[in-house]
C-alpha cells in the first residue's frame, strides 16, 4: 500500500483527543488475551475500546477467543509471525486502517508472546502515531514458573518484555508455590529502572487503574538487537494435498476430513495450524485427553466442533482448560513447539483419527 495512502488515512480523520494505548505483553501462556478480555469487561460505559492482537501462528485463534465483539468492543489479528519481524511491515498500515475504522477511546494492543516489545513501542512513538496515540503504561504479565525455566530466562526477549515495561503483573499465583512467587518478585525488582508497580494477580485479572500509571522513566530494552535477528519465516502450507509457500492466511475451505495446514517457524520455536472443515465433528472426550497430553508442547490453542457443542482448548505447557463458544465456522487449532522433533504430520493424523465415526 502506498505512503500517499497512508497519509490520507491520517488527514481523513483526527480524533478530539489522543488515543490512550496499552501494550499488553509476556511470554507465551502467562494469560494475556484472558487479561484483556477481563478488562473489556470493566470498559466504562459509553467508551469504545479497541483490541489489536498479534498471533505468532498462522492459523487465528485469538481473535475468536474475544466472543464479546459490540459495536463499543472491536478485535482485529494480524497473525503469521511477530510485530517486530515478519509482519513489521503490515503492522502500521493494518494499524491505521483499523484506528480508522473503529475511532476508540483506548486501544490495546497484544503483541505475539514470542515478540520483542522495542519495535512496537518506537513504532507508536513514531510521528505518524504520536499525533493520534498516547502511549500510556505497558503492562508485562509473568508466570512465575517461567522464572525456574532456563529456556525462557535464556530468552532476550524474555528479558526485555520485563526491561520495557512500566507494570509488571506476577498472574497464576492461584497455581504457583508462594516460593516461586517470592523469587520472581525479588528477581523483577531488580530491574532498573525500577517498575512503576509491581501486581500479584490470579485469572488473568488486572486492574484498570494500572492502564493509567505513568512516569517519566525512559526503559531502554538490554538486547536491543534482538528484535533485529528476531525472524519467523512461514514455512508452508498443505491444502488437501498440495503443498507451496504462503505468506498471509488461506482463504480457500477445508474438505472434510482433509483440514488446510499452515507451518511457520524461527528463533527456535515451530508453529502449526490447522483449519478443519465445519462439517468434521470430533469426539471431545478422547481429542482433548490426547491433545493435553501431547509431549513438547508450549502452547496450544483449539476450536472444535463436537458432537456435544462447539469448544475451546487452551494449553500452557501441562495446564489445560475448556470452555465452549460461540464460534461455528470452523474447527482450528494451533501448536507451538521449541522441539525441532514434534512430526507435524503424525500429529495431523493423530487428530483426524478422533473425527467421530457416528
Amino acid at each position: 500500500m502506498s505512503s500517499c495512502f497512508l497519509k490520507a488515512i491520517d488527514f481523513v480523520w483526527h480524533p478530539d483527543r489522543l488515543i490512550r494505548t496499552n501494550l499488553i505483553t509476556g511470554f507465551l501462556g502467562t494469560g494475556k488475551t484472558t487479561a484483556i478480555i477481563d478488562l473489556l469487561n470493566h470498559r466504562p460505559d459509553g467508551e469504545r475500546w479497541s483490541v489489536f492482537v498479534n498471533e505468532y501462528g498462522m492459523v487465528s485463534i485469538d481473535e475468536l477467543m474475544f466472543e464479546q465483539q459490540t459495536p463499543e468492543i472491536q478485535i482485529q489479528e494480524l497473525a503469521g509471525g511477530c510485530f517486530c519481524c515478519t509482519t513489521a511491515g503490515m503492522m502500521d498500515t493494518v494499524l491505521l486502517q483499523f484506528i480508522r475504522r473503529t475511532k476508540p477511546d483506548r486501544l490495546l494492543i497484544e503483541p505475539s508472546g514470542a515478540g520483542h516489545p522495542a519495535g512496537v513501542i518506537d513504532v507508536l512513538r513514531s510521528q505518524r502515531f504520536s499525533s493520534i496515540l498516547e502511549l500510556r503504561a505497558t503492562i508485562c504479565l509473568v508466570d512465575p514458573k517461567d522464572f525456574d525455566n532456563p529456556r525462557v530466562t535464556n530468552s532476550e526477549v524474555f528479558h526485555d518484555q520485563i526491561q520495557m515495561s512500566d507494570v509488571v503483573a506476577v498472574n497464576w499465583l492461584d497455581k504457583r508455590e508462594a516460593g516461586q512467587v517470592a523469587r520472581c518478585r525479588e528477581w523483577i525488582d531488580q530491574f532498573d529502572p525500577p517498575k512503576l508497580f509491581v501486581g500479584e494477580t490470579q485469572f488473568g485479572k488486572l486492574r484498570p487503574e494500572w492502564l493509567d500509571l505513568h512516569g517519566t522513566v525512559v526503559r531502554p530494552p538490554r538486547f536491543a538487537e534482538a528484535h533485529g535477528v528476531h525472524d519467523h519465516a512461514p514455512e508452508s502450507v498443505q491444502a488437501n494435498d498440495r503443498t507451496e509457500p504462503v505468506l498471509v492466511p488461506l482463504t480457500q475451505a477445508a474438505c472434510p476430513g482433509r483440514p488446510l495446514r499452515l507451518e511457520n517457524a524461527g528463533n527456535g520455536q515451530r508453529a502449526c495450524g490447522w483449519i478443519f472443515s465445519a462439517a468434521d465433528i470430533f469426539d471431545r472426550e478422547t481429542l482433548f485427553d490426547f491433545l493435553g497430553a501431547v509431549p513438547d508442547v508450549q502452547r496450544l490453542k483449539g476450536i472444535f466442533h463436537c458432537s456435544d457443542d462447539w469448544w475451546l482448548i487452551n494449553r500452557t505447557g501441562h495446564d489445560v482448560s475448556v470452555s465452549r463458544t460461540a464460534y461455528r465456522r470452523d474447527s482450528r487449532v494451533e501448536v507451538i513447539t521449541d522441539n525441532g522433533l514434534l512430526n507435524w504430520s503424525q500429529l495431523e493424523a493423530e487428530i483426524t483419527a478422533y473425527l467421530d465415526s457416528k
